[in-house]
């Protein structure tokens, strides 16, 4: 005879929902707040190492490539334009004037040498 109890997986974020009510916090007390940036920074360079920085220029190329096809161009454009407005709106309109200069005096002092 076949129970009406049916076998329920847990996902990881729902299981530290349930876990104890806490979201994490024993873990967090135990550890320390900066625990898993720890661990993620130490699997991270783990992985580096196994594969070489060369993967992480290769996913993120495939990545953006993604994205380029999922949204297009013109996406992309337009987020550099509002990123670019909202850079004038903050540090006012002669920021690219100023930057620019600073930029081009370098490009001068490198190719003068």
């Amino acid at each position: 005879m076949q129970s009406d109890d049916k076998s329920t997986t847990t996902s990881t974020s729902e299981a530290g929902r349930q876990g104890g009510g806490g979201g994490g916090s024993a873990v967090r007390e135990k550890y320390g707040e900066d625990h898993y940036r720890r661990i993620g920074k130490k699997g991270g360079t783990a992985l580096k190492d196994k594969r070489g920085s060369e993967y992480y220029r290769t996913i993120a190329q495939k990545g953006g490539q993604a994205n380029v096809e999922k949204y297009g161009p013109d996406h992309f454009s337009e987020m550099g334009k509002k990123g670019g407005n909202t850079t004038r709106e903050r540090k006012g309109s002669d920021f690219y004037s100023r930057i620019g200069k600073i930029g081009g005096a370098a490009k001068r002092e490198k190719n003068s040498n």
